[in-house]
């Protein structure tokens, strides 16, 4: 799919003159000077009166003016469409849980590589742990703070969260399970095994006797509960140690709680050594708390150890920043990373052999109740599962893929010397696929030669979230180093990523970027960098528009899109929006983006009634989007109404989706598809057949409120018929009934398909994208 050519609009596509001249919906301005159509007799009463309709005018434009990107017309309903049913949306929340219940398929996969599997269970973890840090958290918090209102789905706030209670349950029981009786006896018929402290050789008790006396005793803090010592705080995903000791002397129990240190390795290895010194392929792993407790002996001198059982606690870890109040930002929200540590708790996690004295004074200190506490088969926390996911044992892993640099950014040769960025932008646009396509020979090389080049003048980029040694801002500072003016949004609000976003912050105002942190209320997701190079007597602008993260780390991991371009008007409109993002520009107009908050969602929605107009005139109507979400109300309606005109719509979501496909009457032409696998999908893509004049659109938006209502976002057009093919082809192939993935029904279930009739495998999406880029590149030698 990786297929680029020069970026020229195919016929039809570009706008008429009238439509870049003028938005759509907008009057021409007044020329000044032009007597009112009053006529010559009018006074100044009636000048005056026009001067103030037409300053009206102007002030409200801001909510009335539609970028002319595309120059969709408003569609004018020659009757009021029947409503639709009010059981139309399916519940949010419930359908993330489908969604992690899709990962954790694939970790009870048989045909998934083991070591994968372990990893799923992993990412399983870790995503439920996000989601009741957020997503429940902050249900409760509107819940008691009296906020919460009816879902769209229908359902009661409290029936959402009882439903959620429910759901989660059953999938954490099952994700137990599918770890102690399918993938651990797995992998221990592999060598690999996590062990109790009973099935160690004495001189491996010894070495980790060792590590405990070096490594661990000095920084455990046991912690009494007496009435000189209150219940201690339990902080937000901690993994700790419930303790009964008691009194010889007095026959007394006392109750503690041992924090497992979380800088220490979660899963501790014991090292084995093969045949001539060499390491074994065997590997075996003590849990951390599993050593600890082997030692609370010598926590608790003088007393006895009855029990010890182990516990964690999950609190509202989401942020709460008001801008409008914060004279600095950045130190507004360092204050708030401090306060998340104390949220409530939400959910408490205990090993099942827990006596129900402990439980029940876990459950009164903590405050939550039985729908709150799960209770679990050791170990707790399997996001350590990704200390044995990373071993090397090739055979039980994915094989291994290095992305490929881009065609048309080398020479055709085998070359070490990278070709210029900029001589291959200038002959055409190039669209780029991660990871197939590599982010360090592509994106981060852009970056790093604007930086080196003495001919660019400036550099202006986005960052929402980037990697701890990210080279993409260490050639920020090279460039601000080098004279050049450097602007930087950087997104200090980005979920989880807050304090690395803090660090880089400083770092790059140190050196002298400009660093700025976007709109007030607003965060600035938007994926795009802009490079400004005096060549001759002009200047020309650079531009990248993608769908991920500037972050060279999970660009080997997540499946985006990106475009390097120097197209004079998408130059023209990262000049724009990087200005309102830095200054005020709060009427800016877009030729070839869709930006929110103001106009991507009406922008999308005009699209899609489009479609319709289409189909019901016979000409060409076909609907493609992929993205993660698929939530919002206006959008997910515009689908619903273009399916009933006969629209055929496919949906390719990764994540959330609230639509209802296959409802007779509603959404008979509507497929929903889900691909999961080794490579996170990432990318948005929205391609409108359009009467046979196709518009499609790639960007950083997903079909949610939080990204359409509070977030700045960019699509970026695209006009290449080649490039407008690979896209299409891509969301088709991903729909195709050959491919594997999940179906999602009128009910709300997701249907896994992974085999034919005849039991072989479907097609692997991603496999064959790598399989492309390989026979590509072989041809090429």
């Amino acid at each position: 799919m990786a297929s680029t050519t020069s970026e020229q609009p195919a016929p039809g596509l570009a706008p008429s003159p009238g439509a870049a001249a003028v938005s759509d919906g907008e009057q021409p301005a007044a020329v000044a000077g032009a007597a009112p159509q009053g006529g010559a007799g009018s006074g100044p009463a009636d000048a005056a009166s026009d001067l103030e309709a037409v300053l009206s005018e102007h002030l409200a434009a801001e909510d009335d003016v539609e970028e002319r990107t595309g120059a969709v017309e408003e569609v004018v309903e020659s009757e009021e469409p029947e409503p639709l049913p009010q059981d139309r949306f399916l519940d949010r929340e419930l359908s993330w849980l489908a969604f992690n219940e899709r990962v954790l398929e694939l970790a009870e996969d048989p045909a998934v590589p083991l070591l994968e599997r372990t990893r799923f269970l992993a990412i399983f973890a870790s995503n439920l742990d996000e989601f009741f840090m957020v997503r429940v958290a902050g249900l409760k918090r509107r819940i008691a703070a009296g906020l919460a209102v009816t879902a769209a789905s229908g359902l009661e706030p409290r029936e959402v969260l009882a439903a959620i209670s429910e759901r989660a349950h059953e999938l954490v029981e099952r994700h137990a399970r599918a770890f102690t009786e399918q993938v651990r006896p797995s992998l221990a018929e592999e060598g690999i095994r996590i062990v109790a402290w009973e099935e160690l050789e004495g001189s491996e008790q010894d070495r980790l006797h060792e590590f405990f006396r070096d490594s661990v005793f000095p920084v455990l803090t046991p912690l009494a509960v007496d009435p000189a010592h209150p219940f201690p705080y339990i902080s937000g995903l901690s993994l700790n140690l419930a303790v009964v000791v008691r009194n010889p002397t007095t026959e007394k129990e006392h109750f503690a709680r041992v924090k497992v240190p979380p800088l220490l390795p979660r899963l501790v290895r014991v090292e084995q050594q093969g045949k001539g010194g060499s390491p074994s392929r065997a590997a075996r792993f003590v849990p951390l708390e599993v050593v600890i407790a082997e030692h609370l002996d010598q926590l608790f001198p003088g007393m006895d150890v009855v029990a010890h059982h182990t516990f964690r606690v999950t609190r509202n870890e989401d942020l709460e920043v008001e801008e409008d109040d914060a004279e600095n930002l950045l130190q507004a929200l360092e204050k708030e990373l401090l306060r998340r540590r104390f949220g409530p708790p939400v959910r408490l996690e205990i090993t099942e052999e827990a006596d129900d004295h402990v439980r029940e004074l876990l459950v009164r200190e903590l405050g939550v109740d039985d729908a709150e506490t799960y209770v679990l088969p050791g170990p707790l926390d399997l996001r350590g599962l990704n200390a044995v996911a990373d071993l090397e044992r090739h055979e039980l892993s994915y094989p291994t893929f290095v992305p490929k640099t881009h065609r048309h950014l080398t020479d055709g040769r085998e070359s070490s010397q990278p070709r210029s960025i900029f001589t291959a932008v200038r002959s055409r646009d190039v669209l780029l696929h991660h990871p197939y396509d590599s982010f360090s020979t592509s994106v981060q090389a852009f970056l790093e030669q604007a930086a080196a080049d003495p001919k660019v003048l400036a550099i202006k980029q986005t960052l929402y979230r980037t990697s701890g040694d990210s080279p993409i801002v260490d050639a920020l500072i090279d460039a601000a180093d080098a004279g050049k003016q450097v602007l930087a949004l950087v997104e200090i609000k980005a979920r989880f990523d807050e304090q690395n976003n803090i660090t880089w912050a400083r770092k790059l105002e140190q050196a002298g970027v400009h660093v700025v942190y976007g709109i007030v209320g607003l965060k600035t997701h938007s994926k795009l960098c802009l490079v400004v190079r005096q060549e001759g007597d002009r200047l020309r602008r650079y531009c990248h528009v993608g769908t991920g993260n500037y972050n060279p780390k999970t660009a080997r991991l997540y499946e985006d899109l990106g475009l390097l371009t120097c197209d004079d008007e998408v130059g023209e409109d990262l000049t724009k929006l990087f200005n309102q993002l830095s200054g005020f520009a709060p009427r800016t107009r877009y030729s070839r983006l869709l930006v929110a908050p103001r106009s991507l969602r009406r922008g999308l929605v005009q699209r899609i009634e489009r479609e319709a107009e289409h189909h019901r005139a016979g000409r060409p109507a076909h609907i493609r989007i992929k993205v993660n979400s698929m939530v919002d109300e206006a959008v997910i309606d515009a689908l619903y109404r273009a399916s009933q005109a006969g629209v055929p719509v496919d949906v390719v979501v990764r994540g959330i989706c609230a639509l209802r496909p296959g409802v007779p009457g509603l959404s008979e032409t509507i497929r929903v598809r889900s691909v999961l696998g080794r490579f996170l999908e990432h990318s948005r893509i929205f391609a409108f057949e359009a009467g046979g004049e196709a518009e499609v659109y790639i960007g950083s938006a997903d079909m949610m409120h939080r990204n359409l209502d509070r977030r700045v976002e960019a699509l970026v057009r695209i006009r290449d018929v080649e490039h407008q093919r690979a896209l299409v082809d891509l969301v088709d192939l991903a729909s195709d009934a050959g491919t594997a993935s999940w179906h999602l029904g009128p009910d709300g279930h997701w249907q896994r398909a992974a085999v034919d009739a005849d039991g072989e495998p479907l097609l692997d999406l991603q496999e064959f994208l790598i399989a492309a880029r390989t026979s590509r590149r072989t041809r090429r030698r």
